[in-house]
């Protein structure tokens, strides 16, 4: 399969405190990016890089799905409102269909994806816009099977009712399938079992030859992409291209996220050119600065590079004490999501809350986040060998501070 090679940055606008348009537009010119996606059509933004040379991804909202698969004028207004006022001074080159649609849990919207994506091309054709592109990014959880990589399978609740018809819409379309690759995620799952070097594009003694196919793999991205390159193959459509929505590497993370650091992001990036969207997978923090030089033309030679990376930290599991405790500072959390996450944990075990009865040894403070912290964490040292983990919907993250108090011991857990 032919793989888009131009390398460009996704545009995140989660935050208050981001750079203006205008600045952010002179952001990733700096960067030397040729493409940049948004995750919506934000007029401000598209007007921002009018008579740039850089080609834009604009993409139809995850909820708006239904909607545009029920109605073709629906479609049509969408289209008039979001992409023809700015096109063709704004490059718009690709419109997306939602984002990552089969990993969601709602899965009426996953039969709504394909009808939705036939009615944006007919909008398109209507309004004489034919050089846009249709398509929607994957997570590579739409596999089922990935190893070896000529083993690639999609998975058997889309494969027939999603995957195929949409693989049918883009070999007709000549457009693309859209992936977000992360090779972090399956390294961070099993660091014992895969080389960080043959993550990171670093391994020149470490290669994976597939027994079936016979061919060999230098590092993981090529390895994950191929399995996806067999599982089309496998419904009938082997050479539709792929284009590599998002990719990266995190920056930093929790104290349980091995591997994350700025010197392991640049190494990846600087090889891969292709920044991620989720957190600490950006380039710039939120007031424009670099998280580390990166040049996404790929020109620049890795001796090129001025500033010395700091030395990885976090390669090793970590092997101390953690507790999980509530993620927000005091009082700014969702009061109602975290009583309720409070009561779930403490009816998981016999005795987990007793302390924190009146009376208790734990029972003070006498406040929500106290509470729910001990908890968390007494939930998460009980159940953590059975699956349990440190979630709670987003309330809670592992620390390495002993939240306990006076006599108040908070039950702990370790990694390994």
């Amino acid at each position: 399969a032919e793989i888009s090679s131009r390398a460009g940055v996704n545009y995140g606008q989660l935050g208050n405190n981001l750079p203006s348009p205008a600045t952010s537009v002179e952001l990733i010119k700096s960067l030397r990016a040729k493409r940049v996606k948004l995750y919506d059509a934000n007029p401000k933004i598209l007007r921002a890089l009018k008579g740039t040379d850089i080609q834009v991804s604009v993409m139809i909202p995850n909820e708006l799905i239904p909607n545009v698969s029920a109605s073709q004028s629906f479609s049509d207004r969408w289209v008039r409102t979001n992409v023809v006022p700015f096109y063709p001074s704004t490059k718009i080159r690709y419109l997306l269909v939602g984002n990552e649609i089969l990993t969601n849990p709602d899965v009426g919207t996953w039969f709504n994806l394909v009808p939705a994506m036939r009615r944006v091309k007919l909008s398109l054709r209507k309004f004489r816009l034919h050089k846009v592109k249709v398509g929607t990014p994957h997570a590579t959880n739409v596999l089922e099977s990935s190893f070896p990589p000529s083993n690639g399978t999609f998975r058997s609740d889309i494969a027939v009712r999603v995957i195929k018809p949409m693989l049918q819409f883009l070999n007709r379309t000549r457009s693309f399938m859209f992936l977000d690759v992360y090779p972090y995620f399956p390294w961070a799952a099993e660091p014992s079992n895969i080389n960080l070097d043959y993550a990171l594009f670093q391994a020149h003694n470490v290669t994976y030859t597939d027994p079936l196919s016979n061919l060999t793999y230098t590092n993981l991205f090529d390895q994950i992409v191929d399995a996806v390159v067999f599982a089309m193959k496998r419904l009938g459509y082997p050479g539709i291209r792929i284009f590599i929505a998002e990719t990266g590497w995190p920056s930093a993370g929790d104290v349980d996220q091995i591997g994350a650091s700025i010197y392991n992001a640049a190494v990846y990036n600087r090889n891969a050119g292709g920044p991620g969207t989720e957190r600490h997978f950006g380039l710039l923090y939120p007031n424009g600065t670099a998280v580390y030089e990166i040049d996404l033309s790929g020109q620049t030679p890795l001796s090129g590079y001025k500033k010395p990376l700091p030395p990885p930290t976090t390669n090793e599991p970590y092997k101390g004490e953690l507790w999980c405790v509530v993620a927000a500072e005091e009082g700014s959390a969702n009061e109602t999501a975290l009583a309720e996450a409070l009561s779930w944990a403490c009816s998981q075990g016999k005795g987990i809350c007793d302390p924190l009865q009146p009376g208790g040894k734990c029972s003070k403070p006498d406040s929500l986040s106290w509470h729910a912290s001990y908890a968390f964490s007494a939930y998460w040292a009980q159940f953590k060998k059975l699956g349990g983990t440190c979630s709670f919907n987003g309330l809670a993250a592992l620390t390495a501070k002993d939240p306990s108090i006076g006599r108040c011991k908070v039950p702990s857990g370790r990694l390994a």
